[in-house]
């Protein structure tokens, strides 16, 4: 009679015998490593001070004064969230993956250990041992470079972290501290930052196919990076969805579904975007280092508040529409008077330079704006002399380039593009709330991606017949009128003998009519009874920090002043004669929102109202009945509005500067260089340069509701 062999497997423990014997023998030595580490042998714990307050890099984000987020500024990409803000296909995906029985332990699971013990000694693939808490502790606190000895210690010292965490955290908090420190690559740090990035959503918003994507690449980011290796992202998406599905956390339907979506990035590139505001952005950037946080300490550190990564919230001034129109205008006006301007370099033997510019001057020009480019810096590091370096710069290499319409591709030599760079005319545009002095919009340029220089708050250029409203505030502190008639004959200044820009002149004029007219000749006459010194004081008052040359041709506008200062300082005038200071920053909480900043106004009583409200209409005849009519008759702007233009020599740079009873804004438009300008009059002064894009704002503007 045969015997038949036992279709039974064997128990676990005759089938598992030798992982025991093993286990039984070493098991001194782990209680052994146990206790050293618990003793501190090999080095410092974290104490629990450290644990409650882990070093964190958290971005600091800008809001809008209407809610809108406008940038982050960081070294990481984080902004932490808590576990309620996170999607619950997001947590189950994280639990099912890396530590399904996270509920069940207290930091260390030993059954999920051994398993990995027996994985290494039969060399089987029987999955890893660290749990979530585990691998918190290893992101929280780093491993240094250390020896294979030495990180065996640091394991074990990690477990007693996790110990800790456990018994400091709750599990919803370790999950959520999880999530905010894994760095998902492409400045993604922490899951709000990554939810956005990769798919444009929030953390609480994430689907399931998302959730298990982002979850799937805990395992090892760079491997599954789904911007540089989407398929075996999918794939590793796939196995999270599996082992969803494995513990009852999806149905079978789900995971089908699931599985045959495709990846659905999104991905937004913060480094990429030309971010809406960035030229105010970096404003506010400099800002922050440069004066509040240097005075600001921070009483968790004991240090100066770092933007970067102390979790800030920034509440500014900006009205997001506000901003949104101006960059509207700003686009399509300089779209336009940029075609015009290339149209006229055509005929331009210099192109784009005035006809009269030497070749060597332009030689000059090009040459010292080589010697500012980062390439100029490298190869003169490297040891290059300045003629090999400019046979460097005139070797035709491949080149994304900016154009009015877009980037492109091209060939074209480093030296030949600086001169391209050259041929665009530039602009700035800014708007207060006249009552506050609150900054609502910003545009520093066309394009800060390929021109960072900021025309608002850094640049300064002549302004021309806008500061011919200083000499006229003078005159009415003075006591003169709007028609106090002046005459309009040439006049001398030692030897300095304007005439008026027309070549008009005779007979006398009226204030109100001379300011609108712009009349050079009655700007003379009346800096010739007042003296630079008393404009220049009011100008102070007014808020004006340039430099302002005591000289009789300031009032002319020959200084050379930032539109920030300018806009600043004519508000005083619909703002009933009080000067406000421009303010950027409603107020500023730290990460647990405890406000640590507020704005306080300051200001300075410049003159009465009665006065400033007499160049109100002195200045309402500018577009009433002259250089601004335009906005009355050409473009039907028939609201309460005044302001002034401006053109300097030659039309180097164009002006206005206008204003409602609830808003000032100003705008100046200019080449590069003072010798890149349009050669006729009509086209080049402030009026058609400048004017055009305050009125395209002004008329979006009204339509704002309240």
């Amino acid at each position: 009679m045969t015997t038949q062999k036992s279709n039974q497997p064997l128990p676990w423990y005759k089938r598992h015998f030798r992982i025991l014997i093993w286990l039984g023998i070493t098991s001194p030595f782990w209680l052994l490593m146990l206790v050293i580490c618990g003793i501190m042998v090999f080095g410092d714990l974290p104490e629990v001070e450290d644990l409650l307050n882990p070093e964190t890099n958290q971005a600091s984000l800008v809001y809008s004064m209407d809610g809108r987020e406008l940038a982050k500024y960081y070294n990481e990409n984080r902004v932490s969230v808590s576990f309620k803000q996170l999607d619950s296909n997001l947590v189950n995906a994280l639990i099912a993956t890396e530590d399904v029985r996270f509920f069940s332990h207290s930091g260390i699971d030993f059954q999920a250990l051994f398993r990995s013990v027996y994985g290494v000694i039969t060399a089987s693939n029987k999955g890893g041992g660290s749990t979530i808490t585990q691998q918190l502790a290893k992101m929280m606190f780093p491993r240094e470079s250390l020896s294979r000895p030495a990180l065996v210690f640091r394991k074990f010292k990690e477990w007693i972290i996790a110990v800790k965490l456990e018994g400091i955290y709750s599990k919803q908090e370790i999950i959520a501290l999880y999530l905010n420190k894994f760095d998902f690559l492409n400045q993604a740090v922490g899951i709000r930052s990554a939810a956005y990035i990769y798919f444009n959503t929030r953390p609480d918003s994430l689907s399931l196919e998302q959730s298990a994507m982002l979850i799937g690449m805990a395992k090892n980011p760079s491997l599954f990076n789904p911007i540089r290796k989407p398929e075996k992202a999918k794939v590793r998406r796939n196995v999270v969805l599996a082992q969803m599905k494995k513990y009852g956390f999806i149905t079978e339907s789900d995971f089908m579904t699931a599985t045959r979506k495709p990846l659905g990035i999104h991905f937004n590139s913060e480094l990429n975007q030309d971010i809406k505001a960035s030229y105010f952005k970096e404003f506010l950037r400099t800002h922050m280092l440069s004066d509040w946080a240097k005075a600001n300490i921070n009483p968790e550190t004991g240090k100066a508040y770092n933007i970067y990564r102390d979790g800030l919230k920034i509440y500014t001034t900006l009205d997001s529409r506000m901003q949104h129109y101006a960059e509207q205008a700003v686009t399509e006006h300089m779209r336009a008077l940029q075609q015009t301007f290339l149209k006229e370099c055509k005929n331009k033997r210099n192109a784009p330079f005035a006809y009269d510019v030497t070749p060597e001057q332009i030689r000059s020009i090009l040459w010292s704006s080589l010697r500012r480019t980062d390439r100029y810096r490298v190869l003169k590091k490297e040891g290059l002399s300045d003629t090999l370096i400019l046979h460097a710069f005139k070797e035709k290499v491949s080149m994304r380039i900016y154009t009015i319409t877009g980037e492109r591709d091209t060939l074209m030599s480093p030296w030949d593009s600086i001169r391209y760079y050259k041929s665009f005319l530039h602009t700035g545009f800014v708007a207060l709330e006249s009552s506050t002095g609150f900054i609502k919009a910003w545009v520093g340029g066309i394009n800060y991606k390929h021109f960072k220089y900021d025309h608002v708050g850094v640049g300064r250029r002549q302004v021309g017949s806008t500061f011919k409203p200083f000499v006229y505030a003078l005159a009415i502190q003075e006591g003169k009128s709007p028609c106090y008639k002046v005459p309009n004959e040439p006049i001398c200044i030692d030897n300095w003998c304007p005439d008026n820009s027309d070549g008009s002149g005779g007979g006398r004029l009226t204030l109100k009519s001379a300011l609108a007219r712009s009349i050079n000749r009655v700007s003379a006459w009346l800096i010739k009874q007042y003296g630079p010194k008393a404009v220049i004081q009011l100008a102070r008052q007014m808020g004006v920090t340039s430099p302002l040359p005591d000289y009789p041709s300031i009032c002319l506008g020959t200084p050379e002043i930032t539109l920030l200062e300018m806009v600043g300082a004519i508000n005083t005038f619909p703002n009933q004669g009080t000067y406000i200071m421009p303010e950027c920053v409603l107020r500023i909480e730290d990460r647990n929102g405890r406000v640590i900043y507020k704005s306080e106004t300051k200001s300075t009583e410049v003159m009465n109202a009665g006065r400033a409200y007499t160049m109100v209409q002195l200045m309402r005849g500018v577009v009433d009945i002259g250089t601004g009519t335009r906005l009355r008759h050409k473009y039907r702007l028939m609201n309460e509005i005044a302001g002034k233009t401006g053109t300097t020599q030659r039309n180097a740079d164009g002006w206005f500067i206008g204003y409602t009873p609830e808003l000032t804004a100003g705008v100046w438009v200019g080449g590069e260089e003072r010798s890149i300008h349009f050669n006729s009059t009509a086209d080049g002064q402030g009026a058609s340069m400048a004017l055009p894009i305050g009125l395209c704002f002004f008329q979006k503007f009204i339509m704002i509701p309240n």
